[in-house]
C-alpha cells in the first residue's frame, strides 16, 4: 500500500502532540476487561478496517495507525466504532472508528491464489459443519490425508467435533454421508485480507463480501 499507510512525517506536524490514550465516551458503557469509565492504552483498542477510495478492503490496521491516517487527512472514517472509543490529546479528540476509506486511491497488485488458512476457510463455510449443519469447530479432510487428501480448499471443510470424530480415516461413500455444498476455492481480492484475519469488526461484512466464494 506503498506510502498511504504509513505514520510520516506529514501526519507528524511541528507543535502537534502524539496520539494519546483512549477512553470511552460519557455514556459509552465498557471498555473492553477494564470497566466503565477507565481510558485504555491504544494498543489494546481494536483493529480498524482500512478501505481503499474505492470502497474495496485492503488491510485491517492497529488502531494508532487508522487514527494518524484520520488526523494526518489520508482518510475519512465510514463507520465509528459502536464501543465508542476515543483518544485524547491536548486539543484534539479522535473517535475510534471501525472502517475508514482513503482519501486517494491506492492501486494494488492483484494475486489470484488465496492462501488457505483456518479462519478463511471457517468464514467460506459459514462456521457451520459441511456434513451436518451444527456449529463448526473444527477443520476435516473429506478424503483423509491417510488416504492421500490434499491440504487444499477443494478437500478441506469445516466439521463439528462429533462429526470430525465419527468420520475419523473414513471415506464419505463408506459412511454414505454426503457434504451439504460443493467444495471451492473463493475469489476475489478481500479473500485474501479475510484469511489473515482472527475475527471481524462491526460493519466490516459490507465490505469483504464472504457471500461471494
Amino acid at each position: 500500500m506503498g506510502t498511504a499507510v504509513r505514520e510520516n512525517s506529514e501526519c507528524r506536524q511541528r507543535g502537534s502532540r502524539p496520539v494519546g490514550r483512549l477512553e470511552p465516551v460519557p455514556g459509552g458503557g465498557e471498555v473492553g476487561s477494564h470497566g466503565p469509565g477507565r481510558s485504555v492504552p491504544l494498543s489494546s483498542a481494536p483493529r480498524v478496517l482500512l478501505l481503499n477510495a474505492s470502497y474495496e478492503a485492503l488491510s485491517a490496521l492497529p488502531a494508532r495507525r487508522a487514527v494518524v491516517m484520520l488526523v494526518g487527512g489520508k482518510a475519512d472514517v465510514v463507520h465509528e466504532h459502536p464501543r465508542q472509543l476515543v483518544v485524547r490529546s491536548v486539543g484534539t479528540s479522535v473517535p475510534v472508528p471501525s472502517v475508514i476509506r482513503l482519501r486517494e486511491y491506492v492501486r494494488i497488485p492483484y494475486r489470484s491464489q488465496i492462501p488457505m488458512t483456518r479462519a478463511a476457510l471457517m468464514h467460506r463455510d459459514q462456521h457451520r459443519c459441511g456434513y451436518c449443519n451444527a456449529k463448526a469447530t473444527t477443520i476435516d479432510h473429506v478424503i483423509p490425508r491417510s488416504r492421500g487428501g490434499e491440504h487444499c480448499w477443494e478437500n478441506c471443510v469445516a466439521s463439528c467435533a462429533p462429526c470430525n470424530h465419527r468420520k475419523a480415516d473414513k471415506l464419505l461413500s463408506e459412511l454414505g454421508w454426503e457434504l451439504r455444498a460443493p467444495l471451492v476455492a473463493p475469489r476475489g481480492r478481500t479473500w485474501r485480507l479475510v484469511s489473515q484475519l482472527r475475527e471481524i469488526g462491526p460493519h466490516w461484512e459490507d465490505y469483504l463480501f464472504l457471500d461471494a466464494a
